[in-house]
């Protein structure tokens, strides 16, 4: 079968590494790729946001299965779009990717099934904000409702830093109409874990767990970012805490899903926090997490296209999905002055040094002139599997001291207990 992936990151690189193992595939396109994901498939110079060529390219080169990596396409409908056309894919409808298109469609939708998350309140003007402010001790934490490349999210420690926040979003635009309204949420204690899972009409299914790092400063300082490095399992998200999130977060969440009439066939990301008070959702995205995937799918041992083809037959509680015990650790390489301004077109040297069990997953690569440079933000994670997270994190910082380009930066904290 042709199995088409949508994206240019080290999500889809992570994707189309792991369909790549799989007997029942030929051939394996990507649009638009990087040069990390050019080495097993075909890329395609077609930009993610244009759903129309998606699917006029589909249907020319009859694609059988389509997966959809980041959440902006998925927002924007193409899993309508290309059911329309009878093209099977995995992805939510653009109603069920509202959980991670409005912040505040989430925060009623978990309010609306009893799904414990953080207090919050909903508000469109700055006047309003600032008057809402009022009910919340510090940390607080602002969110601007819409999409913002994983940055709208900001945690200030205090009242003047809560305004700045306020005004830069609601006032002066920093992340466009994604800040036309603002959710303000009560800052929970805990620690933070993540859980993808496999989703079809009468099935929720949850990936082995994994912990993100977000802010770009060892000791979780500094602003955010779209995740500088993450391991799997993660060492809270005991058996205990994943019957109390399933009983407490999954099945109210597919009830939900069911009950609002969602057609939802894909992968729901759920960021929770394991606070004293027990598991609380933190936030829904209706895609693989980035640099999640990177650690997760290494772990899994069932066919991955086998899993989407149950899924997209409804026939999810039929697959039995089986996981290695292994750990995994992933160590995001970003440019200099990322998450703010930044460089391209560094050279990046040393990759042909890595040790043969080393992963390293592009993210924003780019060849020019033959020599493979940088083109993003987050460069690529290097990801080591091993018998232990110590073991893991041991082989993936080794490896991560042999590539080298200009203005490199990454946590030396990852995984770190």
């Amino acid at each position: 079968m042709k199995v088409l992936i949508v994206g240019s990151g080290g999500r889809e690189h992570a994707i189309a590494w792991k369909v790549s193992k799989s007997p029942l595939v030929t051939e394996i396109f990507c649009a638009p790729g990087n040069p990390g994901i050019e080495e097993i498939a075909k890329c395609v110079e077609i930009d993610v946001g244009n759903i129309e060529k998606l699917v006029e390219f589909s249907r020319e080169i009859n694609i059988d299965l389509t997966i959809v990596g980041p959440e902006v396409p998925l927002v924007a409908g193409i899993v309508d779009a290309f059911k329309k056309e009878g093209l099977s894919i995995i992805g939510p409808s653009k109603k069920a990717a509202q959980l991670e298109g409005s912040k505040a469609f989430s925060k009623n939708f978990m309010e609306k099934y009893n799904i414990p998350s953080a207090r919050y309140d909903e508000v469109v003007t700055y006047e309003e904000a600032c008057l809402a402010l009022d009910q919340y001790s510090y940390p607080v934490v602002i969110k601007a409702d819409g999409l913002a490349a994983g940055k709208g999210v900001l945690i200030c420690e205090n009242r003047k830093e809560a305004e700045a926040g306020l005004k830069d979003i609601l006032l002066d635009k920093v992340f466009g109409d994604a800040g036309n309204k603002v959710v303000i949420e009560e800052f929970l204690e805990g620690i933070e874990t993540s859980i993808l899972c496999f989703v079809d009409k009468g099935k929720i299914v949850p990936m082995v767990s994994s912990q993100d790092h977000k802010r770009i400063f060892d000791g979780d300082k500094g602003p955010n970012t779209g995740g500088m490095g993450t391991y799997s399992p993660n060492y809270v998200y005991t058996d205990a805490i994943a019957r109390k999130v399933d009983e407490t977060i999954l099945q109210p969440t597919l009830k939900g899903i069911q009950d609002e009439a969602m057609d939802y066939v894909g992968i729901l990301f759920i960021g929770l926090m394991i606070t004293k008070e027990g598991p609380k959702v933190l936030e829904y995205n209706v895609r693989f997490g980035d640099p999640e995937t990177q650690v997760v799918l290494p772990r899994l041992e069932t066919d991955l296209v086998e899993i989407f083809q149950a899924m997209i037959k409804n026939e999810l509680s039929n697959i039995d999905i089986k996981w290695n015990d292994k750990a995994a650790v992933c160590v995001v390489l970003a440019s200099g002055g990322y998450p703010g301004s930044y460089e391209k077109g560094k050279k990046i040297a040393g990759m042909e040094q890595m040790d043969q069990d080393i992963i390293a997953f592009h993210s924003g690569t780019k060849t020019i002139d033959g020599d493979l440079t940088t083109n993003g933000g987050r460069v690529m994670g290097v990801t080591a599997i091993a018998d232990s997270i110590n073991s893991a994190k041991e082989k993936a910082y080794y490896n991560v001291e042999k590539i080298s380009f200009d203005g490199k930066q990454y946590r030396k904290d990852i995984a770190t207990v």
